[in-house]
């Protein structure tokens, strides 16, 4: 648990990168029905090792686009060290993630994405800063958040209305959006597959439109979880089976997520 010092601190750094974050369309190809111009994808993931929070793969892929073939791929082994707080999911798991970035442009300067999509909350956040805007802002590329689950906040819930919104998106495509108490639209909600009930959670991370994101978001989906987030996630439970050489259950990206998948489960009912 982190100590209320370090959450203060965290607190302030939020609050100091959420000023950098952009939420309007920066680049001509997200203008473009088509996104014309537009080729390359990415797409990041922490997996843990079961049974050890502190041990996981990041990973970060790039995908062409439109057809979707991975053309790059980063795996390493990371010591994570700092604690899981809700609502602070970036200071654990950002770093490795810009270091990934970092050495993409070091060593593969033509394939550096020009979007990538984020496993986790952009704008759709308790302080407006989830893991999406972080890694934007810190990286400055264009950035989705791209959730399975709903984020309770500013009085969001996952009531009856909720689920029954959700039992009214028919099929791949359709959405509604997530208006806070507030008045301000924090996301929208996506069914991004036809063949699964669950939807998506879409909020903008940084340079990019919520309209833009969720039509990108959809354009990626082979199947529920757009490939550059699905093929991430795919090679780091890969990487870390070949790193401790048998066979290996794998954690999902979050020390929470067997809760989140119970809620998951709950919310499509």
């Amino acid at each position: 648990m982190a100590a209320p010092t370090e959450r203060r601190r965290w607190e302030r750094e939020q609050a100091r990168l959420k000023a950098g974050v952009v939420e309007q369309d920066t680049e001509e190809w997200q203008k473009d029905p088509n996104f014309t111009g537009l080729e390359r994808v990415g797409g990041v993931d922490l997996s843990y090792v079961k049974g050890d929070d502190t041990s996981a793969c990041a990973s970060l892929v790039v995908l062409s686009y439109p057809a979707l073939q991975v053309l790059y791929e980063d795996c390493r082994m990371v010591a994570v060290t700092a604690p899981y707080v809700a609502g602070f999911l970036a200071f654990r798991e950002v770093p490795f993630l810009v270091e990934a970035v970092q050495r993409l442009q070091q060593e593969e300067p033509k394939l550096r994405p020009q979007v990538l999509l984020v496993d986790g909350n952009g704008l759709l956040h308790h302080r407006g800063f989830g893991v999406a805007c972080h890694l934007g802002v810190l990286t400055d590329l264009p950035c989705i958040g791209v959730a399975k689950n709903l984020l309770q906040v500013d009085g969001l819930a996952r009531d009856e209305l909720h689920r029954e919104q959700i039992r009214s998106l028919q099929r791949s495509g359709d959405t509604f959006p997530l208006t806070g108490t507030s008045g301000r639209v924090l996301g929208m909600v996506l069914r991004s597959y036809n063949n699964s009930s669950k939807p998506l959670y879409i909020s903008v991370g940084h340079r990019v439109s919520l309209d833009t994101a969720v039509r990108l978001v959809r354009s990626c989906c082979r199947y529920r979880v757009p490939e550059p987030i699905r093929q991430a996630d795919i090679r780091s439970r890969e990487y870390i089976r070949k790193q401790l050489c048998a066979p290996l259950e794998v954690r999902p990206a979050r020390p929470e997520s067997k809760k989140e998948a119970e809620l998951e489960d709950e919310s499509d009912a």
